[in-house]
């Protein structure tokens, strides 16, 4: 496949991945809406995953009470 079409996953713990846009995404991701050339999709990750931490650990630090 050239660098060309990619798309941007992402799965229940709001972590990205990118995939190529041939292929089904795979089991326990979902589209995020985003596709292009595999550095624009890069780009993309990279400004949106802001937070590297899954989003269960970030809950349960939210949580009161929590240490």
């Amino acid at each position: 496949m050239p660098d060309g079409d990619h798309k941007v996953v992402i799965n229940h713990e709001e972590q990205y991945s990118i995939w190529p846009s041939d292929r089904p995404t795979p089991p326990g991701w979902r589209d995020e809406g985003f596709s292009g050339d595999r550095n624009s999709c890069l780009e993309y990750v990279d400004k949106a995953w802001t937070d590297m931490g899954p989003r269960s650990l970030r809950e349960a630090v939210r949580e009161p009470g929590r240490e």
